[in-house]
């Protein structure tokens, strides 16, 4: 269903989530700045700010009787298509799309509250998932994607009991807005349905939980569990046709709707203290992508209602994550940060790439620096670069669906991605 968000800062707030997957999939890791430099390696056992709302809650016991912490991620993927047999009908030989990669903001802020010795509450804003890709067209692959955009905003109110100097539970409420933009051209069987653009708006809120568990297990060791939920969306919107013909254009507009399961995720970390000067960090995680098997997107009004316009068949699968990362203390106020992760993509294989998602496998390289100007705050500097597989895709929609053939793409993509990002945090 369709529910506008009654604060009336939320669109702006969606405005500045310019997004770009950095994690595998869609999924946005990048919910602070301040474990960017470890590649998020220790993210549910760490504590180190208020950004631990999202990872762990559990971990606000390790904080300050009162916490913040906001920041900013940008995001540079690169997405270049390079054509190998396509057969793409009245669009053949129109261009591989340029770079489809370009900048993306993530935002986050963070609060963090001891009400009573052993209990915290804490309040988090961040964007878990978000994609943008963006073609020079027309190209190739204009009638399976010109544009696609995903935007999410989740607010999450959280709480944290310290059971006794052991063990820390926490849970955590999330309410969360989607947005999706989707451009194509119309189908490749005439220059008409060539010259047709249909733009996709759909977009809902829907509510989600998570919740985790930190062990103490010694004062040099830590091992944090934490979980998100499913979200599943009832996403409602509009198709609606731009092209040379005033019939066509009629037709093929119509308000539209959707249903989309975001995945669950499962994080189990550990951060040990070897000294005062060296800290491990580890990390494995699961995505269950296997939510999103396809995206039946159906007509809604207008002469075609009840019709599947599109199906996104992404046949996603459950996907692994595994980080590790150290912690150098150069000084009482410096502390440097290296990380390393290895990211599995949910997309099967060439046949199941879609050029609005060409994701693969990844190999993350990070390092940052802590700076504490004085004790109770500290500016975070991270960095990432992210060596993504080549993929290769043959993605055939020939025999069509909805309005018309889409062609058959053929071909491999060179990808990677940087990505940056700044944090200030307090404590008072």
């Amino acid at each position: 269903m369709n529910r506008r968000p009654p604060l009336k800062l939320l669109p702006v707030v969606l405005g500045l989530c310019s997004t770009q997957a950095g994690a595998a999939g869609f999924q946005l890791l990048e919910q602070n700045a301040s474990g960017l430099g470890n590649a998020y390696a220790g993210s549910a056992a760490l504590g180190e700010n208020a950004s631990t709302v999202f990872y762990n809650p559990a971990a606000m016991t390790l904080l300050a009787p009162r916490a913040v912490s906001g920041g900013l991620a940008a995001i540079r993927p690169s997405f270049k298509f390079s054509d190998d047999g396509s057969s793409a009908g009245a669009l053949a030989g129109s261009g591989d799309g340029g770079d489809a990669g370009n900048w993306g903001y993530v935002p986050n802020g963070y609060l963090s509250w001891q009400l009573q010795p052993d209990l915290w509450i804490g309040l988090g804003l961040g964007a878990p998932f978000g994609l943008r890709t963006d073609y020079q067209r027309p190209w190739l692959g204009s009638a399976h994607s010109d544009y696609f955009e995903i935007k999410t905003l989740n607010i999450n109110p959280s709480i944290a009991w310290k059971i006794n100097d052991f063990v820390s539970l926490g849970a955590g409420l999330n309410w969360q807005r989607f947005e999706a933009e989707y451009k194509r051209a119309a189908g490749i069987l005439s220059p008409v349905l060539a010259n047709t653009e249909l733009t996709l708006k759909l977009d809902d809120d829907s509510w989600g939980w998570n919740a985790g568990a930190l062990f103490t297990l010694s004062p040099q060791t830590r091992v944090g569990l934490s979980y998100r939920s499913r979200i599943g969306y009832d996403l409602s919107g509009d198709i609606k046709a731009d092209g040379p013909s005033a019939a066509l254009n009629a037709a093929a507009s119509s308000d539209a709707k959707a249903r989309l399961m975001l995945p669950d995720t499962w994080i189990l970390s550990l951060v040990h203290d070897f000294d005062a000067r060296w800290t491990l960090l580890a990390d494995v995680s699961r995505t269950g992508w296997g939510s999103i098997q396809r995206i039946d997107i159906k007509r809604d009004s207008g002469p075609l209602a009840g019709s599947t316009a599109q199906t996104l068949a992404t046949d996603f699968r459950d996907a692994w994550r595994v980080a590790l990362g150290v912690n150098y203390r150069y000084a009482e106020d410096l502390t440097l940060k290296f990380g390393t992760a290895w990211d599995q993509t949910p997309v099967r294989g060439a046949s199941e790439r879609l050029v609005s998602l060409p994701d693969n496998n990844r190999l993350w390289l990070s390092a940052g620096v802590q700076w504490k100007p004085n004790p109770d705050s500290a500016v975070d500097f991270g960095v990432a670069h992210l060596f993504v597989n080549d993929a290769r895709i043959d993605n055939d929609q020939s025999s069509g669906q909805g309005v018309a053939a889409k062609g058959r793409i053929k071909g491999d993509y060179e990808d990677d991605a940087w990505v940056l990002g700044v944090q200030y945090s307090m404590n008072f």
